[in-house]
C-alpha cells in the first residue's frame, strides 16, 4: 500500500512538469524574423574577465553579422591573462571593436552587473545587446534580434543559445536548464502577465533598447546579484517594462564550462538566488528528485518485489521524464546520453543547490573568475 501510494505521488511530481514542458515547446520558439525598413543600428556589449579562451572567436563571429551597423565594446574586468591584449589586437583590424578598461569595483557590485552597467553608458548606439564572452554568434543572431526588439513590446529580451556539451558532467546536468525553464514556468502566462514572478532569461544573452533599459535601472537595479538570467528580467518587470525570452538554438552557441570543477563552481555561485533561494530549495529539491529520481527507484523496486500497482504508476513516470528529456534533446540538439540518464543528471543538480545552501549558511562565497562578486 504504501509504495503504491508513493509511486502514484511520482507519477503526479513527474507529470507536473512533463505536460508544462511538452505545452511549453509551442511558445518556446525562436525570435520572429521580420523585415525593417531601415539596417539596424546596436552596440554588441561584451564584459570580459579573464577570457583569453574564448575572447577572439566570440568578436570574430560577431563581426560576421549580417544586415546590421554594429559596434563592439568589450570591456576588460582587470583580466590577469592577454584578454585585453587578445581583442586590441583585433580592434587594431577592424574599427568596430573597441576595447574599454573597467573602472575599479565599487563596494556592493557584482564584477558582471558593474561591467554591463558601465559598457550600457559607453554605447553610442539605441539597441543594446549584453553577451558573454563565451557565446558565439551566427551571422543572422543580431539582425534577428533587433526585428524582434523592433516588432515586439518586450523592453528586453533574452535568448537561451545552443549549450555545447563535451565532459560527462556538461551532457547530464547543462541541458537541464530548460527542464527547470519548460518544466515550472508557464510561458503562455509570462507572455500574458507583467508579473517580475513570471520573469526569466538567460544571462549568456540578453537585448534591450535604450530607453527601456535605462528606464528599468538597467544592472545598476540588480547591482549585487550573481544571477541576472533570473534578476535582470524582474527588475524590468517591476518599472512595469515588459520582457520576454526566446529559443536562440539556431542563432548562437555557448560552451558555459570547460572542467567538472568550473561546472559546480558556476552553478553554485548563483544558486541560492534560484532554486537554491531560502524559500524554493525545499520544494524544489522534492520536485526534482520526486518526480525525475525516485520513479526509477520505486519502479526498479517494485519490479523486483513483484508490485504490479506500483511498477505500472512508476513505471508510467520513468517514461514520461525520460520521453520529454529525448523530445527536448531532439529539438534543442543536446546529448542523447544525458537524456537518458536524466535521475543522475537531476540528482547532481539538486546537490549542486544544496552545496551552495551549505556554503551559503557557512558564510563562504563562492569565487568566480579570482574574485567573490
Amino acid at each position: 500500500m504504501i509504495l503504491t501510494i508513493l509511486s502514484i505521488a511520482c507519477f503526479v511530481l513527474a507529470a507536473i512538469p512533463s505536460v508544462m514542458s511538452l505545452v511549453n515547446l509551442r511558445f518556446f520558439t525562436p525570435p520572429r524574423k521580420c523585415a525593417v525598413d531601415n539596417t539596424p543600428c546596436l552596440s554588441l556589449l561584451i564584459p570580459a574577465r579573464n577570457e583569453a579562451d574564448h575572447i577572439a572567436k566570440a568578436i570574430q563571429c560577431a563581426l560576421k553579422s549580417d544586415d546590421v551597423n554594429l559596434e563592439i565594446i568589450v570591456l576588460d574586468d582587470h583580466s590577469t591573462d592577454t584578454t585585453a591584449m587578445i581583442v586590441r589586437d583585433i580592434a587594431t583590424t577592424d574599427p568596430r571593436v573597441r576595447l574599454e578598461p573597467a573602472p575599479p569595483l565599487p563596494a556592493g557590485w557584482c564584477g558582471k552587473q558593474h561591467a554591463c552597467w558601465q559598457l550600457a553608458r559607453l554605447a553610442t548606439h539605441d539597441l543594446l545587446v549584453f553577451m558573454d564572452a563565451d557565446v558565439e554568434l551566427t551571422p543572422m543572431a543580431l539582425a534577428t534580434i533587433a526585428a524582434e526588439l523592433g516588432a515586439g513590446r518586450a523592453g528586453l529580451i533574452s535568448l537561451f543559445p545552443k549549450q555545447i556539451t563535451v565532459g560527462w558532467a556538461e551532457q547530464l546536468v547543462i541541458p537541464l536548464m530548460h527542464l527547470v525553464l519548460l518544466g515550472f514556468l508557464p510561458l503562455w502566462q509570462m507572455r500574458r502577465s507583467n508579473k517580475p514572478s513570471l520573469a526569466a532569461g538567460c544571462g549568456q544573452l540578453f537585448a534591450s533598447r535604450r530607453r527601456d533599459y535605462f528606464a528599468a535601472g538597467g544592472h545598476e537595479a540588480i547591482r549585487s546579484s550573481r544571477h541576472d538570467g533570473i534578476t535582470l528580467p524582474r527588475a524590468f518587470r517591476r518599472q512595469n517594462v515588459w520582457t520576454d525570452l526566446f529559443d536562440g538554438t539556431g542563432l548562437a552557441c555557448c560552451r558555459m564550462y570547460a572542467s567538472t570543477r568550473q561546472l559546480v563552481r558556476g552553478l553554485a555561485k548563483n544558486a541560492t538566488e534560484g532554486l537554491a533561494a531560502p524559500g524554493l530549495i525545499i520544494p524544489a529539491s522534492v520536485m526534482l528528485l520526486g518526480g525525475q529520481v525516485l520513479p526509477v527507484v520505486i519502479w526498479l523496486w517494485a519490479v523486483g518485489t513483484a508490485h504490479a500497482g506500483a511498477s505500472i504508476w512508476a513505471g508510467i513516470a520513468v517514461i514520461m521524464t525520460i520521453g520529454v528529456r529525448l523530445i527536448a534533446a531532439a529539438k534543442f540538439d543536446q546529448s542523447i546520453p544525458g537524456a537518458l540518464l536524466n535521475p543522475i543528471g537531476v540528482s547532481i543538480l539538486v546537490a549542486i543547490q544544496w552545496y551552495a545552501v551549505v556554503c551559503r549558511l557557512r558564510g563562504k562565497s563562492i569565487p568566480w573568475r579570482g574574485r567573490d562578486g
